[in-house]
């Protein structure tokens, strides 16, 4: 089992989350964060004064796939969240030892 966690833009979640779907992934963790990458922030105008937002909206996504997934996984946030622009994020993938499932005591691939 591998745990993915991709860092993508704020407006990408809906199609992201169906194409995961459509793969066959039945559950993501997203989380509302903040950051910066190489764009270091940008400037914006409000009300006539400009101000510098120097940690950006992103959202993460975290889920738990099996091994045979995991390239499947990869391959489709990144085409489905890439804009082509900078900002677009990152995804991380590490192995995964165990998970279990609370309700039933399910664990490993069962579990996901």
């Amino acid at each position: 089992m591998k745990m993915v966690m991709a860092v993508i833009k704020p407006f990408k979640l809906d199609e992201v989350r169906d194409a995961l779907t459509e793969l066959g992934v039945q559950g993501v963790t997203v989380t509302e964060v903040r950051g910066f990458g190489r764009q270091k922030g940008h400037t914006e105008i409000y009300r006539g004064a400009e101000y510098e937002v120097n940690y950006l909206p992103k959202l993460k996504l975290e889920l738990a796939v099996p091994d045979e997934l995991t390239d499947r996984v990869i391959e489709t946030i990144c085409n489905t969240a890439q804009t082509g622009q900078i900002g677009d994020g990152k995804l991380f993938v590490w192995d995964l030892g165990t998970a279990v499932r609370i309700r039933t005591g399910e664990s490993g691939s069962d579990a996901l």
